[in-house]
């Protein structure tokens, strides 16, 4: 399914549409190149779920927990690791439990798409807007309509 987000709010009504259906151990992976929108998407889904802080981009620590929000999400970009182990060697499953994930650049790590409570969403640049193919995992199916 694609969905086009011609602008900001668009991308904040995906992003409550997400949250609203979103449980502890799913994910919802991110790709799409640089600039085409994936922390955008992943701040409107915490603010959908009633986070009210600044949400910076994990670029640089790589994962950023938000436990005030229901259910907790743990934010991740893992566009700087070099291979797919780094993911398990800074302890991404113990971030994980009991918690929702957004992965930015998921391949990276290893990839998701495996995992029936992974939500797929490919961004790409279309005009001044932005274009998003959503593939819903098995658990996302009933979910997603």
């Amino acid at each position: 399914m694609t969905i086009d987000l011609p602008d900001l709010d668009a991308m904040e009504v995906l992003g409550q549409r997400i949250a609203g259906q979103l449980r502890a151990g799913d994910v919802v992976t991110l790709e799409g190149g640089l600039g085409a929108g994936k922390t955008t998407l992943a701040r409107a889904v915490l603010a959908a779920l009633g986070h009210e802080g600044e949400v910076p981009s994990p670029t640089f620590n790589i994962i950023q927990t938000y436990d005030d929000v229901d259910p907790p999400v743990v934010h991740a970009d893992f566009y700087r690791l070099k291979h797919p182990s780094e993911a398990e060697e800074i302890g991404l499953d113990d971030y994980r439990h009991g918690a929702a994930l957004l992965a930015e650049w998921p391949d990276h790590a290893g990839g998701f798409a495996h995992e029936p409570g992974c939500l797929s969403i490919a961004l790409e640049i279309v005009g001044e807007g932005r274009a998003a193919t959503v593939v819903p995992g098995a658990d996302w199916l009933e979910r997603w309509t």
